[in-house]
C-alpha cells in the first residue's frame, strides 16, 4: 500500500464487508452441499472454468475443426456445472454465490480506489480567435446531428469541414496558426484530435477537444461530455485550461496509445474495415502464435521482453485492472508512458493473464519515460489512435511531459476515480488497519 495512503474507516469497513461476502460465498456452498460435496462441487466449477479458459485461448489460436470443439468446450463448460448443481438441487446455491462474489468484488475495488486528483486548473481569458476543424464523418455524423458548426460559429469560431480523407489535417492546422487562430480544435475521432494537438503543442496555443469521434476515450479521460459533444464548446466562453501530456512514436504524435503485434497486424488487413469479426478470427491463429507477422522485442527500464503477441504503448498508464487499454487513465499529467506487453505461450498462460493468477508470467507492466519495440522485420505495423500504419524499426515511444494545453468547459462531467484490479493481499492490510494519516 502507498505510505501516502490516508485508511479511512469507510475503507477499512468495505475491506472487511469483502472479505466477509467472500468468506460467505464459499461457506454457503460447503455448508449446504456438506463437507466432501460442497469441496467436490466447488471443484467442479473450477475445473470447468479453467477448461472454458484454455478452450478460448484454443479457440482464438486454431481454425477448423479444433476451433470449432475449443467453441463447444467455451459454451458447455458452464453448462456442465450449471446441470451438476441442478443434479444436487443447489441451483440456487450457484445464484447465491454469484451474488455474495459480486458483492465481494464491489466492495473490495471500491475499498482498493485511491481518491484521485486532476491536473490543476488554470483560469484563462476566452480566446478571440478559436479554429475548429470538424470531420463530418465521424462519430456517424456526429457534426450534423449536434450541429455543431452552426453553434461553434455562432460562439465566434471559424470552422473547417474535412472534405475527403485526402485532406492533411495538420497542414490545416499549421496554417491556422499562421493566420492568428489563438486556439485549436477538433470535432472528430482520436487520430484527427492527436494530429492537431501536435500542432497545438508546438505552438503552444491552447487545443479543444470536441467528443464527436466514436470511442472518445482522450475526451473521456478529459472528464469531458461523451454524450452531448456540444457541452465542449462551452470552453469557448466559460473555459479553464488544463496541462496533459503527450505520446511521440517516431515524429508522430498520440493522444491515446500505439499498439503493436496482433491487433495492429489485424487491422492492417485491406480485408478488416468490411469484415471485421471475419478477418480478426481469421489472422489471430497465425498473429498469437507468431506464424505470421514481425517478432517483437521491447526494451524498457533496461529490461528486454522478447516474443510478446501485444504491446500497447500509451500516453499515461491505464487503470490497474485494465489490461487492454480499453478503460481509462487515472491521470494525464504524470509524465510517464503506461508500457504494457502481454506473452502468452499457451493455453495455461492465457488462463492466468485472464484469471489474473500468474498474471506478472504472461504480462509485463511499466511506467517509463521512453520505451523502443524492435522487431526481425525493417517495418512494423503499428495502430496509433486506432490508425493502422507502417513504421521503420527500431520504433522509439517517448513523453512529452505537460505540452498541451487544453481547454475545457468549467462545468463537465469530470473522470470517474479509477476502479482498481482486486488485490487480496492489500485488501487484507485496509480490512486489518485502524485509521492512519
Amino acid at each position: 500500500m502507498p505510505e501516502a495512503s490516508v485508511v479511512t474507516p469507510g475503507r477499512a469497513w468495505l475491506a472487511r464487508s469483502s472479505f466477509v461476502a467472500a468468506i460467505a460465498a464459499v461457506t454457503l456452498v460447503l455448508a449446504v452441499a456438506g463437507l466432501r460435496g460442497g469441496i467436490g462441487l466447488l471443484l467442479t466449477a473450477a475445473l470447468a472454468g479453467a477448461a472454458g479458459l484454455a478452450g478460448a485461448w484454443w479457440f482464438l489460436t486454431h481454425r477448423g475443426l479444433w476451433r470449432g470443439l475449443a467453441g463447444t468446450v467455451v459454451v458447455l463448460a458452464p453448462i456442465v456445472v450449471a446441470v451438476v448443481y441442478m443434479r444436487h438441487r443447489l441451483l440456487w446455491v450457484v445464484l447465491a454465490f454469484a451474488l455474495l462474489w459480486a458483492v465481494a468484488v464491489a466492495a473490495g475495488r471500491r475499498a482498493l480506489t485511491e481518491p484521485g486528483s486532476g491536473p490543476a486548473e488554470i483560469v484563462t481569458t476566452a480566446p478571440l480567435r478559436p479554429y475548429l476543424i470538424m470531420n463530418p464523418r465521424s462519430g456517424g455524423g456526429k457534426v450534423e446531428r449536434f450541429r455543431l458548426a452552426e453553434r461553434a460559429r455562432a460562439l465566434g469560431a471559424q470552422v473547417f469541414l474535412l472534405d475527403g480523407p485526402a485532406v492533411d489535417v495538420a497542414a490545416v492546422a499549421r496554417q491556422a496558426v499562421r493566420d492568428g487562430a489563438d486556439l485549436l480544435g477538433v470535432a472528430g475521432g482520436d487520430g484527427t484530435q492527436a494530429l492537431v494537438a501536435g500542432v497545438a503543442a508546438e505552438h503552444g496555443v491552447p487545443f479543444l477537444v470536441i467528443s464527436a469521434g466514436t470511442r472518445n476515450h482522450f475526451a473521456l479521460d478529459l472528464g469531458l461530455d461523451r454524450e452531448d459533444p456540444s457541452t465542449c464548446l462551452d470552453a469557448l466562453t466559460d473555459g479553464v485550461e488544463v496541462r496533459v501530456d503527450l505520446g511521440l512514436i517516431g515524429d508522430r504524435t498520440f493522444v491515446n496509445n500505439a499498439s503493436f503485434g496482433a491487433y495492429a497486424v489485424v487491422v492492417q488487413s485491406p480485408a478488416y474495415r468490411d469484415d471485421k469479426v471475419g478477418t480478426t478470427l481469421e489472422m489471430l491463429p497465425d498473429a498469437l502464435t507468431g506464424a505470421s507477422g514481425p517478432h517483437l522485442r521491447l526494451t524498457v527500464d533496461g529490461v528486454t521482453v522478447t516474443g510478446s503477441q501485444a504491446v500497447l504503448v500509451s500516453n499515461n498508464p491505464y487503470a490497474t485492472g485494465d489490461i487492454a487499454g480499453l478503460g481509462e487513465r487515472p491521470r494525464l499529467d504524470r509524465g510517464v508512458l503506461g508500457v504494457l506487453a502481454v506473452t502468452v505461450r499457451g493455453a495455461a498462460d492465457a488462463a492466468r493473464l485472464v484469471s489474473g493468477r500468474g498474471r506478472a508470467r504472461a504480462l509485463t507492466v511499466r511506467a517509463a519515460t521512453e520505451a523502443i519495440v524492435d522487431a526481425d522485420t525493417p517495418s512494423v505495423p503499428v495502430g496509433i489512435d486506432g490508425e493502422a500504419v507502417l513504421l521503420p524499426t527500431p520504433v522509439r515511444c517517448v513523453i512529452r511531459p505537460g505540452v498541451l494545453r487544453v481547454r475545457v468547459p468549467r462545468q463537465r462531467p469530470g473522470t470517474r476515480p479509477a476502479s482498481p484490479e482486486m488485490d487480496w493481499t492489500r485488501l487484507r492490510r485496509l480490512a486489518l488497519a485502524s485509521r492512519r494519516r
